[in-house]
């Protein structure tokens, strides 16, 4: 009996969307099919790749109303965001092909390595996909998808727009699959020359752990616990809009998602006021609304794994400092909403500041100096990316410099720069 691949709605806890999940032999014909279609498309001249990822772009471009209505429904963002994704796809792939005809003059042959596995995670899928896709396809490589069962569509819209496009048959293809331990066997697949994966680190280090005996390339893009650090030198009201956004855009979903804040102790009370305000303008509700600022979370699983951090926090002595804000207390009760939540008093002790939260909840510390803030930032597993706010431009470097993150910021949070990515 095939196995199906559900989705449930994240609004109403309804299942919106099916599909048949990939088998292993199924991968396995896929995959050598991918070979094959690989060792024609490596050899269509540069400029006719270009021209077919171009028109596949524009076909995304086409439907992006389509497309993120869909998003919404699949996966709870507020309606607005997701039609901004896919326009800021188009601006990300147009940075890539410009990169790909600079890189095409250079007198350094690039050989393109072969069927590419995609594995991209469900929060932002269009954005995590055009990283890889656009190069993998330009260089001549030939591409498997392997979506989120709560965005199984994706490759599928893809596939068609590219194919109308002048894509070579399975050169892009799609495999569905929501069971872990046959994402191990997949990644397994000898015709495969690159594997790309987004999501948790946990799911990342197995993948990590089963191709640990090839020597083909592995990019991993998991999780984070993502700092933040307010010196007592800024406009408050500024940095806590900005700080807010970076935490709860999404619902928090975003693994460069602000999760931890430390705010220097002469400002700290007042910094807290201006997060306050600035929640009691957000309006948590239905995705489809164009009003809504903030969805659901992704699933029951997800809103029990938040829900549960908060009360750790709580049952250690954090304290509830969120605003008044009737949105928050009167959300859709058949959906997976957790309302924003803003916890002062917080210690390292505590999940919010160790874990991954990926929800909407805003943390806040009190430092006493540049020193005690940086070692607190860096008293973590994880080091995605970190932000420091000042006026003080060259002491905001120097303190960066000091942090173990991938990608630093001074003065913003995280944005879609296909520089960073």
């Amino acid at each position: 009996m095939t196995s199906t691949i559900k989705t449930i709605s994240p609004s109403t806890n309804k299942v919106i969307c099916e599909r048949p999940e990939t088998s292993l032999a199924e991968a396995r014909e896929i995959s050598q099919r991918s070979e094959t279609a690989f060792q024609s498309f490596r050899k269509l001249p540069f400029a006719q790749r270009r021209a077919i990822v171009q028109r596949g772009l524009a076909g995304i471009q086409d439907r992006k109303f389509e497309l993120g209505r869909e998003l919404a429904e699949h996966m709870g963002r507020p309606i607005s965001a997701c039609h901004k994704e896919i326009e800021t796809m188009q601006k990300r792939a147009d940075y890539l092909l410009d990169m790909a005809e600079e890189g095409f003059r250079r007198e350094i042959k690039k050989i393109p390595v072969g069927p590419t596995l995609i594995v991209f995670a469900w929060n932002f899928p269009y954005l995590i996909i055009v990283n890889t896709l656009i190069p993998a396809l330009l260089a001549g490589n030939s591409v498997i998808l392997k979506p989120s069962p709560q965005t199984p569509l994706i490759g599928e819209h893809l596939i068609d727009t590219f194919n109308k496009a002048g894509l070579p048959k399975d050169v892009l293809q799609v495999i569905q699959s929501g069971d872990p331990q046959a994402l191990k066997e997949l990644v397994k697949l000898p015709e495969l020359g690159l594997i790309s994966f987004t999501g948790s680190t946990v799911g990342g280090m197995a993948i990590r752990e089963a191709v640990s005996g090839r020597t083909i390339p592995v990019n991993l893009e998991l999780g984070g616990n993502d700092p933040a650090y307010v010196r007592p030198d800024v406009d408050l009201k500024y940095v806590a809009a900005q700080l807010v956004d970076g935490a709860v855009f999404n619902s928090g979903q975003s693994c460069c998602a602000v999760e931890r804040i430390y705010v220097h102790q002469d400002v700290h009370d007042a910094f807290v006021h201006e997060l306050q305000e600035e929640l009691k303008t957000y309006k948590l509700g239905d995705p489809l609304e164009k009003d809504t600022m903030v969805g659901p979370v992704i699933s029951r699983a997800a809103k029990k794994s938040i829900k549960a951090q908060i009360q750790d926090a709580l049952d250690k002595g954090a304290i509830d400092a969120t605003p008044k804000n009737e949105s928050f207390t009167s959300a859709p009760s058949s959906g997976n909403y957790v309302a924003p939540i803003l916890l002062t008093k917080v210690t390292h002790d505590m999940e919010v500041m160790r874990e991954e939260t990926f929800g909407p909840v805003i943390p806040v510390a009190k430092v006493k100096d540049d020193e005690e803030a940086i070692r607190l930032m860096n008293d973590s597993d994880y080091g995605l990316t970190a932000n420091v706010w000042t006026r003080d431009i060259a002491r905001g470097e120097e303190l960066v410099e000091q942090l173990e993150a991938g990608t630093v910021f001074v003065n913003r949070c995280d944005y879609p720069n296909p520089d960073l990515t």
